[in-house]
C-alpha cells in the first residue's frame, strides 16, 4: 500500500480559476497587455468594442478575464457585466492627456465603489511607462486620490510596459495571491 502511494501519483491538482473583469479606456492598452499574457502575436491587436474573455495561464492559477471596451458609448454598460466577477484589472494609460486622465480617475472610483465591485481585490495598472510622458505610480496614486477613497480595500497599482512583461506577470502575481487569500476567509453571514 505504500508503494502505491509513492509510485502512482495521480495527476497534479487542478489549478484555481477566477474569473476577472479588465476595464480601462481606449488605448490604456487592455488588449495588448492581456494578448502578451497569452503569447498572442502583438502584430494583429485591434481594440476591443464590445468584451472579450481570455483564459490567461499562471503556474498557481487560471484568469477567466472579461476584458470590456473602454469607448465612450460602450462605457456606461461596464456593469451589467460584472456580475460574478471575482477580482478587477483597471488599466490606465500613465501618459494619457489631463481630460483622458480625468475620466479614467472618474471611471476608476465608479467601479471601485461599484456594489458588485467594491469588495473586490483591484490591480490597478499603471500602462505606457515606457512614453516620455508618462506619470510615476507616485502621482497616479496621488491625482487618482487612492489612499483616502480605497481605504479598507484590497488594491494594487503597479507601474507597467510591454517592453517589460515580467513585471506586468509579477502585478498578476500579487493579484493571484489577493485572491487565494479570500479564498481561505471565512465566509461572513
Amino acid at each position: 500500500m505504500c508503494f502505491r502511494a509513492l509510485c502512482c501519483k495521480g495527476p497534479p491538482p487542478p489549478r484555481p480559476e477566477y474569473d476577472l473583469v479588465c476595464i480601462g479606456l481606449s488605448g490604456s492598452g487592455k488588449t495588448s497587455l492581456l494578448s502578451q499574457l497569452c503569447s498572442e502575436s502583438p502584430e494583429n491587436i485591434v481594440s476591443t468594442t464590445g468584451f472579450s474573455i481570455k483564459a490567461v495561464p499562471f503556474q498557481n492559477a487560471i484568469l477567466n478575464v472579461k476584458e470590456l471596451g473602454g469607448a465612450d458609448n460602450i462605457r456606461k454598460y461596464w456593469s451589467r457585466y460584472y456580475q460574478g466577477s471575482q477580482g478587477v484589472i483597471f488599466v490606465l494609460d500613465s501618459a494619457s492627456s489631463e481630460d483622458d486622465l480625468e475620466t479614467a480617475r472618474n471611471e476608476l472610483h465608479s467601479a471601485l465603489q461599484h456594489p458588485q465591485l467594491c469588495t473586490l481585490p483591484f490591480l490597478i495598472l499603471a500602462n505606457h511607462q515606457d512614453k516620455p510622458a508618462a506619470r510615476s505610480v507616485q502621482e497616479i496614486k496621488k491625482y487618482f486620490e487612492l489612499e483616502p477613497l480605497a481605504r479598507g480595500k484590497r488594491w494594487i497599482l503597479k507601474p507597467c510596459s510591454l517592453d517589460d512583461m515580467e513585471a506586468v506577470k509579477d502585478s498578476f502575481s500579487l493579484l493571484i495571491n489577493l485572491l487565494e487569500e479570500r479564498d481561505f476567509e471565512p465566509s461572513r453571514m
